[in-house]
C-alpha cells in the first residue's frame, strides 16, 4: 500500500539528507503554564469580530458550566503559549474512517458553488484519487476555482500524467517543497520539511481536517461501531478520524491554506470568494492551530499544556508514537498524580519502524501507571485526544518529533463536554477492540521484538 511505502522511504531518505545539517530541538515546554502570563479571559472570536470580555466569559461560561477542568483557565493559558484565539458560533461533526468521510467530502465538493482549496500529503492515482480527481475537474469546468496543494513526497510515487491532467481541465496545483530543488519557485529548499495536512476546504464555509488522505487505502472501513467481528485483516480498512468544520472558524482554515500557498508559489492564488461574510453555524467554540517548520511550535505547546493541566483524564489515540521525553515525562506526571492516562496506539501497522521505535517508553509509561493498548486487526491511523472529557482535539499531527519539528501540521481544538462526550464514546469504542499491554507482559516480551526495538530507536528522530 501507498502510505506504507511512504513510511518506510520516508525517515531513510529523510535521515540521510538531514545528517548533512543539525538536528534541530522542540523547546523546553516543562511546567508551561508557569512561565505564562494569560488575561483573565481568553479572546474569543465571533461572526462580527472579537467578542467583548463579558460576553466572552458569558459564553465560554454557558459552554460548560460543570468543566472538571477549568477550561476558561485553560483557553486563557493555550492562548498564551499559541497566540491563537478561540473562535464561537461553530459545528462540528466527527466522520469515522475513510468512507463516512470520503462520502461527506465529496458530497461538499459536488455543492462547491465558487472555490473549492485542498491541501493533501498523499493524493494517489488509484479508484478513489481518480473519482477525486474527476469530481474536481468537473467542478472547475463547471466555473468553480479549484486549488490543490500536495506534498512532493507524499505524492513521488504518484505519475506526473495524473496532476497533468487536473492541470488540463484548468485547476491549479502546486507541489509543496518539491524534492527536486530546480522546481522551487517560493522559499529555500528543505527536503525534510513536508506537509503533513489533510484539509478540504469548500466556498470558505465548511472545511475538513483529521488523518485521513485520498487514497483507496480508505476505501474500506475498520468496521469501527459495528456488531461484524471479522477474523482477517484483509477484511478491515483502516481506523482513522477526521472533523467537519461549519462556521466562522473555516476562515482560519482558508487563512492557513492561502499563507502556505503564497509561502510556495509565486503567483498569486486565481480570484475568487474566499473570505465570505461567516454565520453563525452551531454552538462549538474551537481553535485552530497550524504548525510549521521554524514556526512557533502551536500544536506542540496546545497538546503539552492540556497534558500538564489534566486533572481527570487522558485519553489519547495516536498512529505514530514515537514521543519526545517532555511530551513522556508530562504524561507520567499525570499518571502519578492521579489522573486517568490511557493510549490506544497500533497493535499492527504500515511502518516497522515507527512500530518498534514507538515502544522506547513503554516501560517507563507503564510503571508510572499510563495505561496502553493495541488497536486489534485494523491499521491505527487516527490523530486525536480527549482530555477531562471537554478539551478534544483532532487533526494530522501524531505524537512524534517529525510531526511537531518538521512537518506542517492543522489540528482543531473543540472546547466543551457536549463534543467531548461524543469523543469520549469514540475512544472506548476503541478501547473494546484494543488489547491492555501490561507491566509484567511487556517485560517478558519476546527478544526478537526486543532486538527489533533497539535497532529502530537509532531512527528516533527521524520517524
Amino acid at each position: 500500500m501507498k502510505l506504507a511505502r511512504m513510511r518506510f522511504w520516508l525517515p531513510l531518505c529523510l535521515m540521510c539528507w538531514g545528517l548533512l545539517g543539525a538536528c534541530a530541538s522542540l523547546p523546553n515546554v516543562t511546567a508551561m503554564s508557569d512561565k505564562l502570563e494569560p488575561a483573565a479571559v481568553p479572546s474569543v472570536q465571533g461572526v462580527n469580530g472579537n467578542l467583548s470580555p463579558e460576553r466572552g466569559k458569558a459564553l465560554l461560561s454557558k459552554r460548560w458550566p460543570k468543566a472538571t477542568l477549568d477550561l476558561q483557565a485553560q483557553a486563557a493559558l493555550e492562548e498564551a503559549a499559541t497566540g491563537v484565539p478561540l473562535i464561537a458560533g461553530n459545528k462540528c461533526t466527527l466522520l469515522f474512517d475513510g468512507p463516512q468521510t470520503m462520502t461527506e467530502m465529496l458530497k461538499a465538493i459536488n455543492a462547491a458553488r465558487n472555490n473549492i482549496n485542498l491541501e493533501t500529503y498523499i493524493f494517489d492515482q488509484d479508484e478513489l484519487g481518480l473519482k477525486f480527481a474527476d469530481a474536481l475537474i468537473a467542478k472547475q469546468q463547471q466555473g468553480v476555482t479549484v486549488n490543490i496543494l500536495y506534498d512532493s513526497v507524499g505524492t513521488i510515487g504518484v505519475p506526473a500524467e495524473f496532476f497533468d491532467r487536473m492541470r488540463k481541465g484548468g485547476i491549479r496545483l502546486v507541489e509543496f517543497n518539491p524534492v527536486n530543488p530546480a522546481k522551487l519557485s517560493g522559499e529555500s529548499w528543505k527536503l525534510n520539511n513536508r506537509d503533513h495536512r489533510k484539509v478540504l476546504i469548500v466556498d470558505g464555509k465548511v472545511a475538513f481536517t483529521g488523518g485521513i488522505n485520498i487514497s483507496a487505502t480508505y476505501a474500506r472501513s475498520s468496521l469501527f461501531r459495528s456488531s461484524a467481528r471479522p477474523t482477517d485483516k484483509s477484511q478491515v480498512g483502516w481506523r482513522d478520524t477526521h472533523i467537519k468544520v461549519e462556521g466562522p472558524a473555516v476562515q482560519a482554515f482558508q487563512w492557513l491554506f492561502v499563507r502556505h500557498w503564497v509561502a510556495q508559489d509565486k503567483d498569486d492564488l486565481a480570484d475568487a470568494d474566499y473570505f465570505p461574510k461567516p454565520v453563525v453555524a452551531g454552538d462549538k467554540v474551537v481553535r485552530v492551530l497550524g504548525s510549521d517548520p521554524g514556526g512557533k511550535f502551536e500544536i506542540y505547546k496546545a497538546y503539552n499544556l492540556a497534558i500538564q493541566e489534566a486533572r481527570k483524564s487522558i485519553h489519547i489515540t495516536s498512529a505514530y508514537f514515537v514521543p519526545d521525553r517532555q511530551t513522556v515525562d508530562a504524561l507520567m506526571a499525570a499518571a502519578r498524580r492521579g489522573v486517568d492516562v490511557k493510549i490506544v496506539l497500533p497493535g499492527v501497522s504500515d511502518s516497522g519502524l515507527v512500530f518498534y521505535a514507538g515502544h522506547a517508553f513503554y516501560d517507563d509509561l507503564l510503571e508510572s501507571g499510563v495505561q496502553i493498548y493495541q488497536l486489534k486487526l485494523a491499521v491505527l491511523h487516527a490523530k486525536t485526544a480527549v482530555i477531562d472529557g471537554n478539551w478534544s482535539t483532532v487533526g494530522s499531527t501524531n505524537i512524534d518529533t517529525r510531526s511537531f519539528l518538521h512537518n506542517s501540521e492543522l489540528n482543531v481544538v473543540v472546547m466543551g463536554d457536549v463534543f467531548g462526550t461524543e469523543m469520549e464514546k469514540a475512544f472506548q469504542e476503541d478501547l473494546r477492540d484494543s488489547v491492555q499491554v501490561t507491566l509484567e507482559g511487556w517485560r517478558h516480551r519476546p527478544w526478537a521484538d526486543r532486538l527489533r526495538e533497539f535497532a529502530a530507536r537509532f531512527m528516533n528522530y527521524w520517524l
